[in-house]
């Protein structure tokens, strides 16, 4: 097992990945609810503009800061030396490539959703406002989607990295952190209620008479 692997941030992130069937369902009722007032393309469209974009530009411009949780954020000048390293590694291992081939295939999905959709118009029925509304509705769940696939992705490559390149990857400049990452929420001290303990057993000086 790498060293790194012990980050608690990084398995939190990962395991968000499970939510992605959950808010696709939520995308397939909102694309489901009342009737269809706009062309299939433009519809698609505006739910497409509404959950990749954001995502997107975010990932390939400013990484999402992965010491989060929910509506809180780990102040940068709280991290640990491990931790801004690990940041390091989210700049030069996310790759772009990896991120826009789970954007395609969030599209791809989006569309069999689509195609689908009838089949839900008994339960999205239940969503007040018609299909305005479903379509708000099926946009941010679709932002919702986007964010739970990729910072995961994000997260696999860096788990990935050798122990040799972990060992000689610099800390993150904390300085640089607000500008370079994309921090949500509200600014904490500390999130977790653990922290991990120094190992180091020191071991008191010899008398004289030792």
């Amino acid at each position: 097992m790498r060293s790194f692997w012990t980050e608690p941030f990084l398995w939190i992130h990962l395991v968000g990945l499970a939510d992605l069937l959950l808010t696709l369902e939520l995308v397939w009722l909102g694309l489901a609810a009342g009737n269809p007032i706009l062309p299939v393309w433009l519809e698609l469209l505006l739910v497409a503009i509404i959950g990749i974009a954001p995502v997107l530009w975010m990932q390939l411009t400013h990484p999402f800061y992965i010491f989060s949780l929910l509506i809180v954020a780990l102040q940068p000048e709280q991290l640990t030396q491990e931790q801004q390293k690990l940041l390091s590694l989210f700049k030069t291992k996310t790759n772009k490539v990896l991120t826009i081939v789970g954007t395609v295939l969030m599209l791809w999905i989006l569309w069999q959703i689509y195609r689908v959709a009838p089949l839900a118009v008994a339960v999205a029925a239940l969503i007040p406002g018609g299909h305005i509304v479903g379509l708000l509705v099926a946009g941010l769940a679709f932002l919702a989607s986007n964010l739970f696939l990729q910072v995961p992705l994000s997260v696999i490559q860096v788990l990935l990295t050798r122990e040799s390149e972990w060992q000689t990857t610099p800390a993150y400049p904390v300085e640089k952190i607000q500008q370079d990452f994309t921090i949500p929420g509200i600014k904490v001290n500390q999130i977790l209620l653990w922290a991990k303990e120094d190992t180091t057993i020191s071991t008191p000086p010899l008398s004289a008479d030792e």
